[in-house]
Order: C-alpha cells, then sequence, then structure tokens
C-alpha cells in the first residue's frame, strides 16, 4: 500500500469516528441549551413524580373517577332489573342469568380489543367512546320489545362499560406512585355511589314509573361525563410511545402549570415503541409468567365480586335465604305446588339490604390503604383473597336476616379491597414492564447503530486494501 493510500484510508477512518462524535453530541444536546454544556433527560415517569400531586389530580380524581359511577350503575342495573323483566317476560332462571352471562360477554370480547385500540390510537378516544357507547345502547334497552332485544342490547352495554374501563389506566398514567395506594383505594366511593344511586332509582321509580324509566334515568351521570371529558389530557405516557414526544411535552406543562409546579430540568426522551397493543408481548418468555398470574388474579377477583353482587340479589329476589326468623316476605318460596312464581318483585327490605351492603365497599377503605402501604401488594392480595373465601363460605349459614346483612356488608367490603390491590399492582407492574421495554429498544438501537458503524469502517478499509 503506497503512502498515500495510506494517508487516505488514515483519513477515512478518522472522518468516521468525526461523525459519530457529532452524531452522539446531536443527541445528547437540547432544545435552547448552550452548544458547551449536554443537555440532562427525563422520562414521563420522572416527570409526573417531579410535578408532584396537585389540582390537576383532584380534577382528575373527580372526573375520572366519576366512571366507576357510571360502571357500577350499569352493573348493579342487572340486580335491580332481573325481577322486573322476569315478572313481564315470564322468564325461567336460565333466562334471567343468560341475561348477565351477554353483558359479561360483550365486556370481555370488547374489553380485550378496547386495551388493543387504546394502546394502538389512545386511552382518551377509548374512554371517550366508551361513554358515548355504553349511553346510546343503554338508552335503547329501555326500548326493548322483547327478551331477545334486551339481552343484545345489553350485551352492547357491556361492550362500552369495557371501553369506559380504560379510564383507570388513563388516569393511574397520571398519578405519582407514592399516593397511587391513596387514591385508587378512594375512587371505592365513586363506585358505591352508582351502586346507591341505581339501588335508590330502583326503589322509587320502578314501582311507580317501571324499570324503562329507572334505565333512562340511569344515563344520566354518563351524558354529564360526556361534556366534562374535553378536561382530560391525553395520556403522555401514550404519546411518547406513540412517537409523539411534543404532544407529551405539553401535556406535562399543562399539569406544571396547574399544579404550580415545574418540569425536570432537561427534555423529555424516550424511545417509541414499535409493537404497541400486541398480545405477543404478553406471552413473551420476558413477560408470560407475568400475564399468566395477572389473568388468574383477575378472573378471581372478578369472580368474587359480580358474584357477590348478583348473587345477592337472586336469593333477596327468589325468597331463597335460609334465614332463622324470615318476614312475610322472605317465608314466599319461590316455586309452589301448582307451578312457577313469576312475579316476587323486590320489597323495601330487600333494597335496604342492598343498600347497606353496598356501603360496605368504602366501610373498610382505611384498612386497605394501611395494609397496601404496610404489608405491600401481593401480601395484601393474599390475604383479602383468603378472607372473602372464608366469608363466602359463611353465606351459607343458616343465620337471621340481620345476620344475613352482615356477612353481606363484609364480603363487599373485602371483595371490592380486593379489586383495589388488583388494579394498583397491574398498574404498577405495567409500568414496570413499559420502562423495562423502553430501556431494552433502547439498548438494542444503540447496539444497532454501533454494529452500523462498525461495518461502516469495515467496509471502508476493505475498499481501500481492494483499491491497493
Amino acid at each position: 500500500m503506497t503512502e498515500c493510500s495510506r494517508t487516505q484510508l488514515v483519513s477515512a477512518i478518522h472522518l468516521q469516528e468525526v461523525e459519530l462524535q457529532e452524531k452522539a453530541a446531536d443527541n445528547q444536546q437540547g432544545n435552547g441549551s448552550s452548544n458547551n454544556n449536554a443537555d440532562e433527560k427525563f422520562t414521563v415517569e420522572q416527570a409526573v413524580e417531579t410535578i408532584g400531586f396537585g389540582r390537576f389530580h383532584v380534577l382528575l380524581f373527580v372526573i375520572m373517577g366519576s366512571a366507576n359511577i357510571v360502571e357500577a350503575m350499569e352493573i348493579m342495573l342487572l340486580a335491580v332489573v332481573s325481577p322486573e323483566i322476569r315478572c313481564e317476560w315470564r322468564l325461567e332462571d336460565w333466562q334471567v342469568a343468560l341475561v348477565s352471562t351477554m353483558v359479561f360477554v360483550g365486556f370481555m370480547v370488547c374489553g380485550v380489543l378496547a386495551g388493543y385500540v387504546a394502546d394502538r390510537y389512545g386511552r382518551w378516544k377509548v374512554v371517550f367512546g366508551g361513554y358515548v357507547w355504553s349511553s346510546y345502547f343503554s338508552l335503547l334497552t329501555s326500548f326493548a320489545p322483547t327478551y331477545g332485544w334486551f339481552i343484545f342490547l345489553r350485551s352492547m352495554v357491556g361492550c362500552g362499560v369495557a371501553g369506559v374501563s380504560q379510564g383507570f389506566v388513563l388516569k393511574t398514567e397520571f398519578i405519582p406512585a407514592k399516593y397511587r395506594a391513596y387514591l385508587l383505594p378512594l375512587g371505592s366511593i365513586f363506585w358505591m355511589t352508582g351502586s346507591i344511586l341505581i339501588i335508590l332509582l330502583g326503589m322509587l321509580v320502578v314501582p311507580t314509573m317501571g324499570w324503562r324509566w329507572m334505565i333512562r334515568l340511569s344515563i344520566t351521570p354518563s351524558i354529564i361525563l360526556i361534556f366534562l371529558f374535553k378536561f382530560i389530557p391525553e395520556s403522555a405516557r401514550y404519546n411518547v410511545s406513540a412517537g409523539n414526544v411534543d404532544a407529551a411535552v405539553k401535556t406535562l406543562q399543562r399539569i406544571a402549570r396547574m399544579n404550580r409546579a415545574s418540569l425536570p430540568p432537561g427534555r423529555l426522551v424516550e424511545p417509541a415503541l414499535k409493537e404497541r397493543g400486541s398480545w405477543r408481548i404478553l406471552l413473551s418468555s420476558a413477560y408470560r409468567r407475568t400475564s399468566l398470574l395477572l389473568w388468574y388474579s383477575w378472573f378471581v377477583a372478578s369472580f368474587a365480586y359480580y358474584g357477590s353482587v348478583l348473587s345477592s340479589s337472586e336469593l333477596l329476589e327468589k325468597n331463597l335465604l335460609c334465614v332463622i326468623n324470615a318476614d312475610k316476605e322472605h317465608q314466599v318460596k319461590h316455586r309452589h305446588e301448582n307451578g312457577l312464581c313469576y312475579c316476587i318483585p323486590f320489597g323495601n327490605n330487600d333494597y335496604h339490604t342492598l343498600l347497606i351492603s353496598s356501603l360496605g365497599e368504602v366501610a373498610l377503605v382505611p384498612l386497605n390503604i394501611i395494609l397496601l402501604n404496610v404489608f405491600g401488594r401481593k401480601i395484601s392480595l393474599s390475604v383479602l383473597q383468603l378472607l372473602t373465601a372464608v366469608l363466602f363460605m359463611m353465606v351459607n349459614i343458616c343465620t337471621t336476616m340481620f345476620g344475613f346483612t352482615v356477612l353481606l356488608f363484609l364480603l363487599r367490603s373485602l371483595v371490592s379491597m380486593n379489586f383495589n390491590v388488583v388494579y394498583i399492582y397491574t398498574a404498577e407492574v405495567s409500568h414496570v414492564l413499559e420502562d423495562f421495554n423502553v430501556k431494552t429498544c433502547s439498548l438494542t438501537e444503540t447496539l444497532r447503530s454501533a454494529r452500523k458503524s462498525t461495518a461502516n469502517t469495515q467496509r471502508t478499509i476493505f475498499l481501500f486494501c481492494f483499491c491497493e
């Protein structure tokens, strides 16, 4: 190799190194920062923690927490309306049970789709669409001419409620970690409010105006929330995962202004995720065990909660309680010697029992907060599920009507606490996994760039050697 070729080769390699150094410097440089100082970086999670809790989170807690009112009213409506539709369409037991089944089938199918769409196109769109969808089909339910139309429309309502439930994700991604164990259990207040509202509507409206008007009045909170939802921004965490960093920064700046705080120094830097909303990620080797355990925990929590709600209304409606001092209302059996007794509507005592049991959802919230902060999520979940199983067994014991009410009160408290823990644990595990995924993607991109740079240098050397 001649001296000239060696000089060109050294110059080419030196030029390649200079370009790499300049590219690294450009990546570290922030908007408006001086050329002499490297700019600092922060993530969405760090920004949320730095901003802290303030006026924005109060607004977020009230508006997004009210989504639980909508969910609770739509689910508890099944408990109140079941004896009425049994009477109107002379339904068998399995037909009444099919109504609840179809609602949760709609919830299950659309829940999977809503999660995928929320990851691909944003949480805000899915939650807002869920409000509109559930309100529309709930209103149509009140005009259902037949039993078949009723179960179809209620399954569509369950589909909309699945979209509304994504509001929990949107809310959690804005709340600082140290406040989640306090604010999220307090969200039970909204669920209890929705349960009480639908029971009061059933008590006041059904005897005089019928179940159809009860459903029409029950969509009022959804309509109000549709107009209030404009005050809630899209998730900053979603925006950065979609590559829309500017929108995420504007959202965080808005929250900081409302809270009279400031963002961390530097600029927001998080790589965009290429595989957002893919079920393959959940079943990959890194996440498979966690995904399966979370799915089973959700199954147990849902089965226990909705089982306690709907089974209690079924026992009260059909007068199948095993009580010692039953009053005249509960001495009537569901089946008679001459056939089925289709019409056994709720009495005032039944509504009172449902009201008292609904209050149990917030009665032990302080204990729930203590368990979460002292013993952590996993121990709290294990203890609560064990106690829930014990309470379910105790419901089978023959007792007085007062004793049954107390057992139902405690059972609703435990299953509500169990749900709170599962919600929080899932949200926090998802954040950890997403941060891990982001760091993995960032490391992969760095290694890919390094390999690419090395390959370029090797090609340069090969060319000069070949020419020589």
